[in-house]
């Protein structure tokens, strides 16, 4: 009998993360901020092999800033990874839509994670405003993924006004608790036909192999490599994580049982050891 032994590269290669009709090779995206050094993250980002790398124009400049942020800018094109730019650090819908628009004019790329905050204690989206402003950019031609929480209604509304992807937290970004509301999460995978990339909170290898197993599409990391004690070895971890539980996703994990079921049949077993 002729057995197929699975190639995890080709695996990837048959299974590709589509966003916006676009390809990509990584179901994993990674953000630029908060390393060591530059080096460590050079060298997390070629350890991860990610499809994108974000980056917060608020947080870097871009244009004609210091020798070191030309450093920095310079460094990512290095690498050869697409950049996601991102409107962290945005408190107002205006910020948000300006802070695109640069990021347009920038990288020349209609691509633009959109973050919103509400409140800064928590870090939490605006949910109120967001959605107005997706739509207005997607109307301008932008490719949004929105960073949001895990609200079934607010993610709907999302996709409604023309987002293709949905990023949703798993927690508060930074705080690496790993999926604080499994139930929200799982209903949105349920309900919603768009891919879902489960953005801020993790902190393990396993969160990210938890929620690639529940079907979602990829997973956003940042801090949870950038402040591990070794970035490096940390990224390669969460690459293979996130590999595994894509492929248990596909494969059909077990469903759980209330009762032990034996694993060894007892049809032929010797009547004393059935005893």
């Amino acid at each position: 009998m002729d057995t197929q032994v699975s190639n995890p590269q080709a695996d990837v290669l048959r299974d590709p993360l589509m966003l916006y009709g676009q390809r990509f090779e990584s179901r994993l995206l990674l953000g630029t901020a908060r390393y060591p050094s530059p080096a460590i993250l050079e060298a997390s980002v070629r350890q991860a092999r990610p499809a994108m790398l974000t980056a917060s124009l608020r947080r870097q400049t871009a244009s004609t800033g210091s020798g070191q942020d030309n450093t920095f800018w310079e460094q990512l094109q290095r690498l050869g990874v697409p950049v996601l730019p991102n409107t962290a650090g945005c408190h107002t819908t205006q910020e948000a839509i300006t802070t695109a628009q640069m990021a347009r004019e920038v990288f020349g790329s209609d691509w633009i994670k959109l973050e919103l905050i509400g409140d800064d204690y928590t870090l939490q989206p605006d949910t109120l405003n967001l959605v107005p402003v997706a739509e207005h950019l997607i109307r301008e031609g932008f490719k949004v993924l929105p960073y949001c929480t895990d609200d079934l209604v607010l993610c709907q509304r999302l996709v409604d006004v023309g987002c293709q992807a949905v990023m949703p937290w798993a927690a508060p970004i930074g705080t690496g608790k790993g999926p604080i509301n499994p139930s929200a999460l799982q209903t949105l995978r349920e309900r919603l036909d768009v891919p879902l990339i489960v953005d801020a909170g993790l902190g393990r290898p396993s969160h990210a192999c938890t929620v690639m197993e529940w079907g979602f599409d990829a997973v956003l990391l940042n801090t949870a490599v950038a402040l591990a004690q070794d970035p490096v070895q940390m990224a390669d971890a969460f690459s293979m994580a996130v590999a595994a539980g894509r492929q248990a996703y596909l494969a059909g994990t077990m469903q759980a049982q209330d009762n032990a079921q034996p694993s060894t049949p007892v049809l032929g077993t010797p009547f004393w050891h059935q005893a």
